[in-house]
């Protein structure tokens, strides 16, 4: 792209949206005119961006009727399942952060660390992983590298932040004595939730089958993946504990020398002195931290990982602000 592009926000006053101009600001992302669209709900609402006020369109199947290059989407799967198509028939190119375009395979699923060379086959859509995904993408792609991965074992603990505002709200009313359940289909303060998005016929949730589709796009259909997916009491990051058998030997020593030098991770790991990556230490940066990698000694070639990132920055508006960074780079 020769020149500054122009760029739509589309559900840019939900949670994430928000965090889109506050990534967008922070890493002066460069652009010539900026469009900001939400439901009806939203629209004629002033949203203040760079100094500058912007008012909130409603967003219909004429908001890309203008001159738009590049549309940065938070709104929902339903939202992207119809208007992420009419915005690419106009020639905009869309960064999804619905799960609606992930498993779609005419759609690259990106993360700019492990595979950003998928954005050359996009038809007009980048879709961005689901938000513990990525973070487990980063860390183990140098690892799958170097060594093979043979089996990926995730654990996951999930802040209430990757629900919305009725999770934060459910989290601060039950810390409160209030055991409100808006969210969740039982409270979540002193509780583990092993249920994040629907049950599946198999026994997963659609969570935890995310984690394993999405990893086998990005990476390799040829790894064996499980997962089981937990909402925790806690606001923002997710953690994650990630056991791997891989193909080749290793040391663990050389793991971590690879992971501090691999793009976007941050290796805390000293637990002499109590250092390993912790969610509210997390929260409000974009690289993924890791710590306590040490070897499993129940498997041949085994290794443990503890992995926490913020799930609303690199687990979603970075992360597409980083595709959208690729696109005016190419």
């Amino acid at each position: 792209m020769n020149k500054k592009p122009n760029l739509a926000l589309v559900g840019a006053t939900g949670v994430v949206g928000r965090t889109f101009l506050k990534v967008l600001e922070e890493r002066d992302f460069p652009f010539d005119n900026l469009y900001i669209m939400a439901s009806k709900k939203s629209a004629g609402s002033t949203i203040t961006f760079k100094g500058k006020d912007y008012i909130v369109e409603e967003l219909t199947e004429h908001s890309f009727d203008k001159d738009i290059d590049i549309a940065l989407f938070s709104a929902g799967g339903t939202v992207s399942e119809k208007f992420a198509p009419i915005a690419a028939e106009h020639g905009v190119t869309v960064v999804d952060n619905s799960s609606q375009w992930r498993m779609d395979p005419n759609v690259p699923l990106v993360v700019p660390e492990v595979n950003p060379e998928d954005i050359d086959w996009n038809n007009g859509i980048i879709a961005n992983p689901n938000c513990s995904t990525i973070q487990a993408m980063v860390v183990l792609k140098p690892i799958h590298e170097k060594y093979g991965l043979k089996r990926v074992i995730y654990s996951t603990y999930q802040a209430v932040s990757g629900s919305g505002v009725k999770g934060i709200s459910d989290l601060k009313e039950g810390m409160a004595g209030n055991d409100q359940c808006t969210a969740y289909p039982h409270p979540i303060a002193g509780n583990c939730l092993p249920h994040i998005d629907v049950f599946e016929d198999n026994g997963y949730t659609k969570e935890e089958m995310k984690m394993i589709n999405e990893t086998h796009k990005i990476l390799d259909e040829a790894i064996q993946v499980t997962a089981t997916t937990v909402r925790v009491p806690v606001f923002d990051s997710h953690s994650e504990s990630i056991n791997l058998q891989l193909e080749k030997p290793f040391e663990v020593e050389d793991i971590k020398e690879l992971l501090a030098n691999s793009p976007g991770i941050i290796v805390q790991d000293d637990p002499a002195n109590n250092v390993y990556p912790l969610a509210r230490s997390a929260a409000g940066t974009d690289e993924v931290y890791v710590g306590r990698i040490r070897r499993d000694f129940s498997i041949e070639n085994g290794l443990n990982i503890w992995c926490v990132a913020d799930n609303i920055r690199k687990g979603a508006a970075t992360n597409t602000v980083q595709i959208a960074e690729l696109l005016i780079n190419k």
